[in-house]
């Protein structure tokens, strides 16, 4: 009995993966629900690293093949993300468990562009369920969850997307999405604006016979209402990035947690004690100061707006201009939405930069003055924009930075 329950042991451990790939395999599962760079290291190998997606032919188990992803094989493994990922959205499964039978979105052709994560995934498959056809591209080359994507791929959505792709691959996928024969898109739900100047750009037929724009983003936004006042938005366009639970949740609240989790993976640095500057005191500027303060940072904050400024202050943080604490920091954290953030490069040896994407630029009118006489007292030194990053916003570099219905 002994004997044959060694043999079968032996027989077991001798089907288990080599150190490497052992030491691979545990670490992407025990990272998974979390961390949207581990699919490179997931069910794959060195040479299959190497072969670019568009260089592959995968088909799902049904044959399908419309889609360009890493790897389908990691499918099962993007299915249990999927499924916690649905515990965290109940409003969302709500609303496809109240509204699928209707159907309501029947007719709808969705192309989207936004980060291909296990909680985009809830989205589509509820967009689904609810009667639209979707296809999808990334907007960002480094966020895709390759197991979730394929994942979709496996449940028949045509997905372009996977983790690491080439400004190049990032344009070819858009255009995947896009230019197919027979399939005429009638919604855009985009997530900074690139997949609705693309096709506004280079099919405006196309664009013309689109119903309605959704924009997740402060940079997607600011586009719209830049064709908008030149006459050229031909199309409704819904502004989501202003809801309210929009920015709490995906601005502030998931900020604040993912700020330290994206650094802790890729650096393993402590965060105590440690001299950060967080340039940008908006809803992401807000979680991730938050975050680092919980973990004993010294933090300081630059910021152009005077109320946001104020808020830093009664908040607790120091409020100076960047080139007062650039070389003395170990940390510069970038969610200001502008361009050209400058002095990085009197940045000291191993100083960490990280940016935290575009923070919600608000534009305001009313109590801006009165916020920046306030300033004085805590000894603040509120950073002016250059001509240039006021063009760029689309905002005189004296204000106002916020709308009438700021609080």
């Amino acid at each position: 009995m002994k004997k044959i329950q060694f043999a079968d042991q032996k027989q077991e451990f001798n089907k288990r993966p080599s150190k490497i790939g052992r030491r691979s395999l545990s670490r992407s599962i025990s990272q998974s629900s979390t961390d949207s760079y581990s699919s490179a290291a997931s069910y794959t190998d060195s040479s299959d690293d190497e072969t670019s997606p568009r260089d592959k032919q995968q088909k799902n188990s049904k044959g399908n093949g419309d889609f360009c992803i890493k790897n389908i094989k990691q499918a099962d493994f993007g299915r249990r993300e999927i499924e916690i990922a649905e515990q965290e959205m109940p409003a969302l499964m709500a609303l496809r468990k109240r509204a699928q039978g209707e159907k309501p979105l029947a007719g709808a052709k969705v192309v989207g562009c936004t980060h291909i994560t296990a909680q985009t995934a809830v989205l589509m498959e509820t967009l689904s369920a609810l009667g639209a056809q979707c296809r999808w591209a990334a907007c960002n080359i480094y966020s895709t969850q390759n197991e979730v994507a394929a994942a979709l791929a496996e449940g028949g959505f045509s997905v372009f997307a996977w983790k690491g792709e080439s400004e190049d691959d990032f344009w070819w996928c858009i255009d995947r999405c896009v230019n197919v024969e027979g399939w005429q898109p009638n919604m855009i739900l985009d997530d900074g604006g690139d997949l609705t100047h693309w096709i506004y750009k280079k099919y405006p037929n196309m664009f013309k016979k689109i119903k309605g724009i959704v924009e997740e983003s402060v940079t997607g936004v600011h586009r719209l209402y830049q064709l908008s006042k030149a006459g050229k938005l031909c199309v409704p366009a819904m502004n989501v990035n202003d809801s309210v639970t929009k920015q709490k949740f995906d601005n502030l609240y998931c900020c604040r947690e993912s700020i330290l989790d994206g650094l802790k993976r890729t650096t393993d640095v402590m965060f105590g004690g440690k001299q950060v500057v967080v340039c940008g005191y908006g809803e992401v500027g807000k979680g991730c100061c938050a975050a680092l303060k919980a973990m004993g940072s010294i933090v300081y904050v630059t910021e152009i707006d005077p109320i946001c400024a104020l808020q830093a202050c009664m908040d607790g943080f120091r409020l100076v201009k960047l080139n007062e604490v650039i070389r003395q920091v170990d940390i510069v954290i970038t969610c200001t939405g502008l361009f050209q953030i400058e002095y990085l490069d009197r940045m000291k040896n191993g100083c960490i930069v990280c940016n935290m994407g575009h923070s919600n630029t608000e534009i305001d009118v009313v109590n801006e003055y009165v916020a920046s006489l306030h300033l004085p007292t805590f000894d603040a030194h509120l950073t002016e924009l250059t001509d240039e990053q006021a063009k760029y916003l689309g905002l005189n570099k004296n204000g106002p930075f916020k709308p009438n219905y700021y609080r």
